[in-house]
């Protein structure tokens, strides 16, 4: 008998079961963005506003996922469709990598449903991989570090060290969330029979890879007074001000599905209690500083920690694999997963859109999810996640209708102005489809972009009162009130006015006028 052939045999089994599973969120988001959907998330917009200008950095973020949605663009277009894709596919693929966590800790294909199946529902992970942000590289750029890290502990070698901090340089050029990661990683490494690494060199060579990657930010910022820091400061101070510790801590349980509990906390037990997942602990460390770091913050959303939940699913599958039941209870074992796949279920219309809008409110109200917002936002029908997707075109459409009304050769020398950042990418990205003109903002990094415009003459303005606008130019004329159904309050009902005899220019407008939040 050749044991191993059929170790191999084995081997290969499990992976096809974990790409199976993984496969479960692809054809999710599949669905959902052939035959469901409902229009363009207002970050989507801003994304594209910004991969159209690629650069070092910009203030809200590093530049990593702009670089890669300027490539989509180029290759497929920026229809809904096209730039959702890549999103679908990187969930399924931090599944995949979360049941090669599991392998790599001796676990079989229980514990790789547990965590699979886990990841593919949880909430925050069907959300986030809706539509295209950051976050969707954040996941899969955390996943990936657990699962080198693992290796590393398993059998370290200079490749593997290598490795990591080329994934560590592209997560911090991708978001700077990854620095938790890599202080938890630090400490970990000194808290851990793995310090004997630190007295290598390969541990200081994969920091240095990751600091050259990331050092386009870093001198993209140095060069931009450090806009991306007075960003975080605002966020923190206005934008999630009634956010606080205990708020973090519960929506923990709600954001990764109330079913998978059981799996995570067994992951954190795992890693520190567990016989061989002590051998792991460094993974465990990661976990514990990543969540400290944001608890004392005092005001982090619930989906900062959502990136370091994979090796806990993975560890809590093991665990939970592991447990010995009497011959009669053995079925306790499959039980778990029913919680997990009932409530994974129920909570799906809630994070992906796959119901008709009024079908949606309809069975949010009855299973008692309101409208919901981290951004101290008043809400109508919908949550902001969702509210979000709707009314730029409407927005777009109404602008054009005023812009085309104006004289032929005053037209040439006009903007329309936005205060955030979704107003005026609307504009831009509609442009395509209405005569409109360029739009500018004080709003991030539509600020800088914003600069330099010394021929302009009228300006179409979004929202404010009369009042706001008296100081711009001598006449002030509001044309009408945009409207339209299902979208956030504070962007419903909005005047549109258009500023003419200019005794302000725009780059002295965008110098008041400017945030970053």
């Amino acid at each position: 008998m050749n044991l191993t052939a059929i170790g191999n045999s084995m081997d290969k089994k499990l992976t096809g079961f974990i790409f199976a599973l993984s496969l479960i969120p692809l054809a999710l988001h599949l669905y959902t963005n052939l035959f469901a959907s409902y229009g363009i998330f207002r970050d989507e917009l801003y994304y594209l506003s910004c991969a159209s200008r690629p650069a070092l950095g910009y203030v809200d973020q590093p530049p990593f996922s702009i670089y890669i949605l300027a490539i989509i663009k180029l290759l497929i277009g920026d229809s809904l469709l096209a730039i959702r894709l890549l999103p679908a596919l990187m969930h399924s693929a931090t599944v995949f990598i979360t049941g090669l966590i599991v392998k790599e800790l001796n676990g079989g294909k229980l514990a790789a449903a547990y965590a699979c199946i886990a990841m593919a529902l949880a909430p925050i992970y069907l959300a986030m991989h809706t539509v295209y942000s950051m976050n969707i590289f954040d996941f899969l750029f955390w996943t990936l570090t657990y699962y080198l890290i693992i290796k590393i502990v398993k059998n370290s070698n200079p490749k593997l060290w290598m490795k990591l901090g080329v994934v560590l340089g592209l997560g911090l050029l991708n978001k700077i969330g990854i620095l938790w990661l890599c202080a938890g990683l630090f400490l970990g490494l000194l808290l851990t029979p793995q310090r004997k690494e630190l007295k290598t060199k390969w541990p200081w060579i994969s920091a240095v890879i990751a600091l050259m990657i990331f050092s386009p930010y870093i001198i993209w910022n140095i060069t931009h007074d450090f806009a991306h820091l007075e960003f975080i400061r605002n966020a923190s101070q206005y934008k999630y001000s009634g956010l606080s510790p205990v708020d973090f801590v519960v929506n923990q349980f709600l954001i990764l599905n109330p079913g998978s509990a059981i799996i995570w906390l067994a992951g954190i037990y795992f890693f520190f209690f567990n016989k061989e997942g002590k051998n792991f602990k460094l993974a465990g460390i990661i976990y514990v500083i990543s969540f400290l770091v944001l608890v004392l913050n005092g005001t982090s959303k619930a989906e900062y920690l959502a990136p370091a939940y994979s090796a806990m699913f993975a560890g809590g599958g093991v665990l939970l694999e592991q447990i010995d039941f009497r011959k009669y209870w053995k079925w306790l074992k499959y039980a778990v997963l029913i919680p997990l796949v009932i409530s994974g279920i129920i909570l799906i219309p809630i994070v992906l859109p796959i119901l008709p809008v009024d079908k949606f409110i309809h069975y949010a109200e009855s299973i008692g999810f309101g409208p919901s917002s981290s951004e101290n936002k008043e809400l109508a029908e919908l949550p902001q996640f969702y509210a979000d997707m709707f009314g730029w075109e409407d927005l777009a459409k109404t602008i054009s209708g005023i812009y085309l009304s104006l004289p032929d050769e005053q037209r040439k020398n006009t903007v329309v102005y936005g205060r955030n950042y979704g107003e005026v990418a609307a504009v831009e990205y509609y442009s395509k489809k209405y005569p409109l003109p360029e739009a500018v903002s004080p709003h991030n990094s539509f600020y800088f972009w914003s600069l330099g415009k010394d021929d302009v003459t009228t300006v179409i303005v979004i929202g404010g009162v009369i009042e706001d606008h008296l100081n711009a130019g001598h006449s002030v004329d509001m044309k009408t009130t945009y409207t339209s159904k299902y979208i956030m309050p504070y962007e419903n009902n909005l005047p549109i006015f258009v500023i003419t005899d200019l005794f302000r220019t725009i780059d002295e407008i965008m110098e008041t006028d400017r945030h970053y939040e």
